[in-house]
């Protein structure tokens, strides 16, 4: 009667995340590129805030730049209605940078949760 050989085929349930990433390769890969061996995931993230930090900048720029057409109107109603409207514009801007911020980091700690292992 003939004997049956078994081989157990390995199981990743509980391998690492960056190993199922990287393929082990990791340090390989960012030695050739010249770039580091962060998660996607947390790059994209770090753009996502970088790029919203530099809008945030920009609309707290049109917030004083208004204020300071306030301040120069010399009573002027035109100078006014223009430094309000800037002013108003600004904070509209913060408001949705903010609100895509909390977006944002919302959808990529549920992101970086769902998919880490």
């Amino acid at each position: 009667m003939p004997v049956l050989a078994i081989a157990a085929l390995p199981v990743y349930a509980q391998t690492n995340a960056s190993n199922i990433l990287w393929g082990g390769l990791e340090n390989n890969i960012s030695t050739a590129i010249g770039l580091g061996n962060k998660d996607p995931r947390e790059v994209a993230g770090s753009i996502i805030k970088v790029f919203l930090g530099f809008l945030g900048i920009i609309a707290v720029v049109i917030i004083l730049l208004g204020g300071f057409k306030w301040m120069t109107a010399g009573g002027n109603e035109d100078g006014v209605a223009e430094a309000k409207k800037l002013i108003t514009a600004g904070v509209i801007g913060l408001i949705i940078i903010l609100m895509s911020w909390a977006l944002a980091s919302f959808v990529v700690n549920q992101l970086y949760n769902a998919t880490s292992i």
